[in-house]
């Protein structure tokens, strides 16, 4: 018996038990490993009187790091949402944005001699082998091009393909077990996670991103507060990226940036997610503070596009739709472009009372500043009263939701009182116009 899941490159993967149990195997050893180990140094912190909570967030971060890029993904998007988690641990989860424990020398050099493996073909006159970066898929290397050029590299770490479908695999199997839960029946929780993992999966295809980086290039050349850096697909190999390097770039975040230009910023950001979304469907999934920068003239620089989803015509006019009429109050509208997107309304559906539900929902929701609203508990509700009315939305609205989730954190740093929805009003009558 073995499982099917769709990967980039649009081939399938049979993935045997044995592969998967041992995967599952490995997982649950590097649980127990680390939390026996962080179960010792805080005893050992308290016996000495040193504080323990940074020994197990510490802790916590080698052990998804051993686990792999699934799990630390997974922890990037938390380390994004302090209305979740406390400071201090969404401050150690960013560690793993762009500071996983890099590649070594070896590794590095294995990789490009892999990619480039005509020597005639090698494009640098110099190479930094100190990353300047490091993610959980990718380090990057600052390096020159024969022509003079100043470019960044991204070297995709190897082996990790298979880690990672094995993951998503594992969890497509939970995802089935729990559609067999009571009322978790008609929740299309194997659909979403399979789509999920392709678009996870997709991250380690560095030829997709360069034609990302470049079509979002194309998409925000109008912002000219928004700079990408171009793609070099001519010198670039299997499994290696080089794009133009951006010099000054300061970390994302409000840091010693005045309350007018924390307002200029979060503004920049979300007009520019707000085109993706409603005009141009090519959406970034992965915008926290490792893919995300700033100049010293505040524009905001977006180094990586390796999770970026294209929506289809009707998801992207839908989701216009809905957050539009949300912006506006119109409950009713928003029910009904939920029933129109649905997957499936089975014929005992009380529409009355979900209609009479997302009503509610969005009355409460209606205009709250970002300080206010809360993207998770809205989204909770959401799915929860499909959940109890069987009415199953379509899978393909979580990447808008994802996108959002991400920023939601950042948004609330820089300032608290942007009215997120009026904001979105110009970008969606134009998106719905044309």
């Amino acid at each position: 018996m073995s499982v099917l899941l769709v990967q980039p490159y649009s081939e399938t993967t049979t993935i045997g038990w044995p592969r998967l149990a041992g995967r599952l195997s490995n997982c649950l050893a590097a649980a127990g490993r680390h939390g026996i180990a962080c179960a010792i140094d805080v005893t050992h912190d308290r016996l000495v009187r040193r504080a323990g909570p940074s020994t197990a967030r510490q802790r916590v971060n080698r052990l998804l790091v051993d686990l792999g890029p699934t799990y630390v993904k997974g922890a990037q998007l938390l380390s994004t949402r302090k209305d979740l988690l406390p400071q201090e641990w969404c401050a150690a989860l960013g560690q793993l944005h762009d500071r996983v424990t890099p590649m070594t020398r070896a590794q590095a050099e294995t990789a490009l001699v892999a990619a480039y493996r005509v020597r005639s073909r090698w494009p640098f006159v110099a190479f930094d082998w100190a990353p300047a970066a490091s993610g959980s898929i990718a380090c990057v290397y600052r390096a020159t091009l024969r022509d003079g050029r100043s470019v960044a590299v991204k070297v995709r770490r190897p082996h990790i393909r298979e880690r990672m479908q094995a993951d998503f695999a594992l969890l497509s199997k939970g995802a089935r077990a729990m559609q067999w839960l009571p009322g978790m029946r008609k929740v299309p929780a194997q659909r979403m996670v399979r789509q999920l993992g392709f678009a996870v999966l997709r991250q380690l295809d560095l030829v997709a991103e360069a034609t990302a980086l470049a079509r979002l290039r194309a998409n925000l050349a109008g912002l000219d507060y928004f700079r990408i850096p171009e793609p070099l697909p001519e010198v670039s190999g299997d499994g290696v990226l080089v794009m133009e390097y951006i010099p000054g770039l300061s970390r994302f975040g409000a840091g010693k940036l005045t309350k007018e230009q924390c307002r200029m910023v979060v503004r920049r950001v979300l007009h520019g997610v707000f085109q993706m979304l409603f005009l141009d469907g090519l959406v970034h999934c992965d915008m926290h503070p490792g893919n995300l920068y700033l100049t010293g003239d505040a524009e905001i620089v977006l180094l990586d596009a390796g999770f970026v989803v294209q929506l289809s015509s009707e998801v992207k006019r839908l989701f216009a739709e809905f957050f539009l009429n949300m912006s506006l109050g119109r409950g009713d509208e928003c029910a009904e472009v939920v029933l129109r997107s649905a997957e499936h309304v089975p014929p005992s559906a009380d529409l009355e009372s979900f209609r009479v539900g997302i009503t509610e929902l969005v009355e409460t929701a209606h205009r709250q500043t970002a300080g206010q609203f809360r993207l998770a508990p809205f989204a909770t509700r959401l799915f929860d009263l499909q959940r109890r009315t069987g009415i199953a939305a379509a899978p393909e609205f979580i990447f808008p939701l994802v996108s959002l989730l991400v920023l939601e954190g950042m948004i609330n740093e820089f300032d608290v009182d942007v009215d997120f929805q009026g904001e979105a009003i110009p970008t969606l009558l134009g998106a719905l116009r044309t």
